[in-house]
C-alpha cells in the first residue's frame, strides 16, 4: 500500500511540472525588439523620403513632419507600459493550479476509486495466516460465511503472486469443495496436483474434487488416484469412505460393504461413527437382496497394514 501512495504521489508531482513548465519558463518573446527595429526602420526610411522630397520642393514643412513623424513613434511607449502594468505574474497562475490538480486527483479517487474495498482487501490479506490456522484447526470453530470469503480473498490475492504455492492451491480447493464449487475445486486441486504430484494429501484432495464431476472420466481418474494411494497404504478415513459412496452409487455393493468394513476396523466399535457404519453396511446388503436374520452377520476378510491407523 505504501508503494501505491509513493506512486501517486509522483505521478501528482509529474503533472503539477506540466502545468509549472509552461508558465515558469522564460519564454524568448521578441515582438517588442522586433517592433522597435520596424519602427526605427520605418523612421529613417520616411526621413530619407522627406528629404528627397524636400529637395525637389514637394514639402514646404518639412520640421513639421519630422516631429509628426516622433511623435508616432513615441505613441507605442504608453501601451508598452500600460502592458507592463496588467500582466499576471505566472505564481499567481501555478499555486492555484496545483492545488487544483492534487485536490482533484485525490477527490476523485476517494469518490470513484473504491478506496474503502482497497483498505478492506489490504485486511483480508493480512489476516491471511490466522484464517488458514482457524480452517485447519479441528478444535477451532468453523468460519463464518465472511470469513471464508476473505481466506478465499487473500488465497486468490496470493495464489496471484506465488503461482507455485502448492499448498496454497490445496487449501482453496478445499474452500471451494466446502462451498460445493466444483469446478473451482478441481481447477485449485489439479494445480496442486501438478505441482506436487506425490503428495499424498494432494491426491486426495484431488480425489475429492474430481469425485464430484459429472463427467465420467474424471471420476474414474479419482477412481483410480484413491487406489493407488491405498496400494501406497496411505491410512485416511475419507479415502475408504470416497471409495465406499462411490461404490454404493455404482451399486457395487460388496465393494462398499468392503470399504466400509474396513472403516469400522479402523476406528474401532467405541468410536460414535461404527454404528453409522454398521446401518451403512447393512443397507448395502439389503440392497444385495440378502435376509439379514437377527443376530446373523455376514463374514469379511479384511487384511490392512500394521501402520494402519485410524485419522
Amino acid at each position: 500500500m505504501t508503494l501505491f501512495w509513493l506512486s501517486t504521489v509522483a505521478l501528482t508531482l509529474v503533472a503539477c511540472a506540466l502545468i509549472a513548465m509552461p508558465l515558469l519558463k522564460q519564454k524568448a518573446n521578441n515582438d517588442d525588439v522586433l517592433r522597435d527595429e520596424l519602427n526605427k526602420a520605418f523612421y529613417k526610411d520616411r526621413l530619407s523620403e522627406l528629404e528627397e522630397e524636400t529637395s525637389e520642393g514637394l514639402v514646404e514643412d518639412q520640421q513639421d513632419l519630422i516631429a509628426d513623424l516622433k511623435q508616432s513613434l513615441l505613441d507605442d511607449v504608453p501601451g508598452e507600459k500600460k502592458q507592463a502594468e496588467t500582466k499576471i505574474s505566472p505564481m499567481a497562475v501555478l499555486i492555484p493550479s496545483v492545488i487544483l490538480t492534487v485536490a482533484l486527483s485525490y477527490g476523485l479517487y476517494i469518490k470513484f476509486g473504491a478506496y474503502q474495498d482497497v483498505v478492506k482487501w489490504q485486511e483480508v490479506n493480512a489476516n491471511l495466516p490466522e484464517l488458514s490456522k482457524k480452517l485447519m484447526s479441528s478444535s477451532a470453530e468453523p468460519l463464518s460465511d465472511d470469513e471464508m470469503e476473505d481466506l478465499t480473498l487473500a488465497l486468490r490475492t496470493r495464489l496471484h503472486y506465488q503461482p507455485d504455492d502448492a499448498t496454497g492451491w490445496l487449501l482453496l480447493g478445499r474452500i471451494a469443495l466446502a462451498n460445493r464449487d466444483v469446478n473451482t475445486a478441481i481447477d485449485a486441486m489439479q494445480k496442486a496436483f501438478d505441482l506436487q504430484p506425490e503428495d499424498a494429501d494432494i491426491k486426495l484432495g484431488y480425489a475429492q474434487a474430481l469425485m464430484l464431476s459429472q463427467d465420467e472420466m474424471d471420476q474414474n481418474t479419482a477412481r483410480s488416484i484413491l487406489s493407488q494411494l491405498v496400494r501406497e497404504d496411505y491410512v485416511d478415513l475419507r479415502v475408504f469412505s470416497l471409495l465406499a459412496f462411490d461404490a454404493f452409487e455404482r451399486q457395487d455393493f460388496a465393494a462398499a460393504i468392503k470399504y466400509w468394513s474396513i472403516m469400522q476396523q479402523m476406528i474401532g466399535p467405541e468410536d460414535s461413527r461404527y454404528e453409522m457404519l454398521a446401518r451403512s453396511i447393512e443397507s448395502a446388503k439389503q440392497r444385495m437382496g440378502e435376509n439379514v436374520a437377527t443376530g446373523k452377520s455376514v463374514a469379511v476378510t479384511i487384511e490392512l497394514s500394521p501402520q494402519v491407523q485410524a485419522d
